[in-house]
């Protein structure tokens, strides 16, 4: 007989790999992976300290897809040190080929579920924090799957600094909705939009994605919310 499953063991949702990866692949993920990969969880007392050179702050992008904006916004900003978070392995591959070719420098990867990484963040520890074209697991049954939620919101909420900034992005309206309403219903958060143009026009800043593009060819239109960590009581 199979043991019995874990009560409270966190289930990861999503594809793991898609197509086999070329010989070239591996190799470069055996070669530069180990590199720039984050292995243990107990460096993140100080996330500065995970790369080589001094940098002023460190962002974090959860679920960075092939990587498209993580490497522009790590190229855009080379005094920032970029955490990225993505256990789909065929993504990872595809930023390891823009990290050796572009000799992006200030990049570090965790391939395995963003929210063990955020849960072992220390408080106050990111400037920024980026969530874009999560899957929106459309199925109301499905719902609880969605990475926005209230408990990676309570997460983010504490290892925001005062004042940094949350960005999420869907083309999918339901999830749209579904991120809006939690953020604000959450209250650690502050909704930027002043206007319509606020969500419907990406700010210079922020560099496409390979499935926002996709979703453009669909005739779908996509969504960008910005939000600031409010100033915490407590200083």
């Amino acid at each position: 007989m199979s043991p019995a499953p874990e009560k409270n063991k966190r289930i990861l949702y999503g594809r793991r790999q898609g197509r086999p990866l070329r010989k070239a692949q591996r190799e470069r993920l055996s070669d530069l992976l180990p590199q720039i990969s984050i292995d243990s969880l107990d460096t993140l007392t100080d996330p500065s300290a995970l790369f080589y050179t001094p940098v002023n702050a460190v962002w974090l992008e959860v679920g960075f897809g092939g990587g498209e904006h993580l490497a522009a916004q790590a190229q855009a900003n080379p005094d920032i040190g970029f955490i990225g978070c993505e256990p789909f392995i065929n993504g990872v591959a595809r930023l390891v080929r823009t990290v050796e070719s572009a000799d992006i420098r200030n990049i570090r990867v965790y391939a395995e579920d963003a929210r063990r990484l955020i849960e072992a963040l220390p408080t106050r520890s990111i400037e920024r924090c980026f969530i874009l074209f999560p899957d929106p697991w459309p199925k109301r049954r499905h719902h609880r799957r969605r990475i926005v939620s209230p408990d990676t919101l309570d997460e983010l909420a504490r290892v925001m600094a005062d004042g940094g900034q949350l960005r999420l992005a869907s083309d999918h309206r339901d999830y749209v909705r579904w991120m809006l309403f939690h953020t604000l219903q959450h209250g650690a958060f502050e909704w930027c939009a002043r206007g319509p143009e606020d969500w419907r026009t990406r700010p210079t800043d922020w560099p496409p994605t390979r499935y926002e593009e996709k979703a453009a060819q669909r005739g779908e239109t996509s969504i960008y919310l910005e939000f600031i960590r409010r100033a915490r009581m407590d200083k």
